[in-house]
């Protein structure tokens, strides 16, 4: 029985900053039936914060607490291994880590860059990784959807360190089992009582099913046709949408 929901953010509750159809009444509609709800999410353009006002600038009824972002929870571990970072990550993502000491850096972080992804930032960050730095990766995302194109992620360039430096990094996010348990803890729930509704088969989908949760791939965002074989085979639900996999899962009226 489901008792619980973990949505991906883009793509499955929005597509370029407009929401999917139905989706701002359905989250309003599932707090009112008081069904706990979480939000996670790789993003690696945003701080948790920027993700949280932009939820709520489109409509949606969502608390600061509900949001989870792996930035978030890699900031956590630096803060907690005492790792000074060296950040190859996207510009607008920046604030989020502002606070940690990155002098001499130990550690070497990886979001998706966009443009620093060039040759002296990758470099700077293999030499630290010769050097006996760690790697730490948002996840192993191979793309995402923006302005209707597939656009290269984290994770390719995560590969490309890891073989040129002879390294493994420690992947913080999805599909890594730890960030659903994180994020399934906070709900008061068993992992099997809680749904993943997302539009990556990898790391929302079979990521999540790996962790002991439900799942359900929706046909929106980054979604492909030949997903749903990978979907199918890890006895995922699919669904047109994120309205019509709720409705799977509850009898609700909205």
């Amino acid at each position: 029985m489901i008792k619980a929901i973990l949505f991906d953010i883009s793509g499955v509750l929005y597509i370029d900053r407009q929401p999917i159809a139905g989706a701002v009444e359905l989250i309003k509609t599932l707090r009112q039936s008081s069904i706990p709800m979480r939000f996670v999410t790789n993003t690696s353009r945003s701080t948790s914060q920027s993700v949280f006002a932009e939820l709520t600038r489109m409509g949606f009824d969502i608390k600061p607490e509900e949001v989870f972002t792996a930035p978030v929870a890699i900031k956590s571990l630096c803060q907690a291994k005492g790792y000074r970072p060296f950040c190859l990550i996207h510009p607008d993502l920046m604030p989020e880590f502002s606070d940690l000491d990155q002098s001499r850096p130990n550690a070497v972080i990886v979001t998706d860059a966009a443009e620093l992804f060039n040759y002296q930032q990758l470099n700077q960050a293999f030499s630290l990784l010769m050097d006996g730095a760690v790697l730490l990766g948002i996840g192993r995302n191979r793309y995402f959807k923006s302005a209707g194109q597939l656009q290269l992620d984290a994770g390719p360039f995560i590969q490309a360190l890891e073989y040129a430096a002879d390294v493994k990094a420690q992947i913080i996010g999805k599909p890594d089992a730890s960030f659903f348990q994180a994020a399934v803890s906070s709900l008061n729930v068993r992992p099997d009582e809680v749904l993943m509704i997302g539009d990556d088969v990898a790391s929302d989908v079979v990521g999540a099913i790996n962790a002991g949760l439900q799942a359900c791939l929706v046909r929106t965002g980054k979604f492909l046709p030949q997903d749903e074989k990978e979907a199918k085979s890890a006895n995922a639900l699919i669904a047109d949408s994120v309205v019509e996999a709720v409705n799977q899962a509850f009898d609700l009226e909205y």
